[in-house]
């Protein structure tokens, strides 16, 4: 049978979300598959929603896979958790259509970038939101996120693989606070490689008042990946749900 499963991980000691050719580094992807050759003993290949990268996080990240598998489909969630390393853990999974496909079927993708905006950091959060120690303006931070709000060429934030567009539509952006805490919020059909953590880079620049607004919208106008500012680090990033 087809499982469609929700998983969440800490991506902190793997290499992204993908198998490598030569598994050098454990990948999210690589660990559920051994996962599964241990309960079926074959090799299955596990599909995703989302290609998330080195040190990013999930709380809902979809997966799917097609499994020799008798008995119910809770069990199977269950002898999965007995198995996969405690950084990784299925929270949900059913039996779905045979042509489910969790990354061609999504109608958009919710990432969650948190950062602590403290004068001082704090190691208790270092793995999980980037340490900003200078005030941001969060009210300048969110109307420079609603600019991305609609159909856009991303080109400025963020690469397609050879030959893709990189058109993408945005469909919600929100800048967050609860000091010391601070969230970015993006809900878009697709995402291109570190499109989420290059636009949070230009956020932060337009919260420390380097950018305007409205430079912040010719950056993202002008298509062109070197106006952009720097990528942050990836251990911020959380691909919070997938939406079909």
């Amino acid at each position: 049978m087809r499982v469609r499963a929700t998983i969440a991980y800490d991506g902190t000691r793997y290499h992204g979300f993908q198998r490598q050719s030569a598994e050098r580094e454990p990948t999210i992807q690589g660990e559920v598959e051994r996962a599964l050759e241990k309960l079926t003993g074959q090799a299955l290949t596990v599909l995703g929603a989302g290609r998330t990268d080195a040190g990013v996080h999930a709380s809902g990240q979809v997966i799917a896979f097609d499994a020799p598998w008798s008995h119910p489909v809770a069990d199977l969630q269950r002898a999965l958790n007995a198995v996969l390393p405690d950084a990784i853990v299925v929270l949900e999974a059913l039996e779905s259509p045979a042509d489910f496909h969790p990354r061609y079927q999504a109608r958009s993708r919710e990432y969650r970038y948190t950062l602590y905006n403290a004068p001082l950091r704090h190691p208790l959060h270092r793995l999980y939101a980037l340490h900003v120690s200078e005030p941001l303006d969060v009210e300048r931070m969110h109307a420079a996120a609603r600019r991305l709000i609609g159909e856009h060429d991303f080109a400025a934030f963020g690469q397609a693989t050879t030959g893709e567009s990189t058109v993408r539509r945005m469909v919600r952006a929100e800048v967050g606070q609860a000091a010391p805490w601070m969230t970015i919020d993006l809900e878009a059909n697709g995402f291109l490689y570190r499109m989420v953590r290059s636009i949070v880079g230009a956020l932060i620049a337009v919260g420390r008042g380097k950018l305007t607004v409205e430079r912040f919208a010719e950056i993202l106008e002008s298509r062109d990946r070197a106006q952009a500012e720097a990528t942050v680090a990836p251990h911020g990033l959380c691909l919070m749900r997938v939406n079909y």
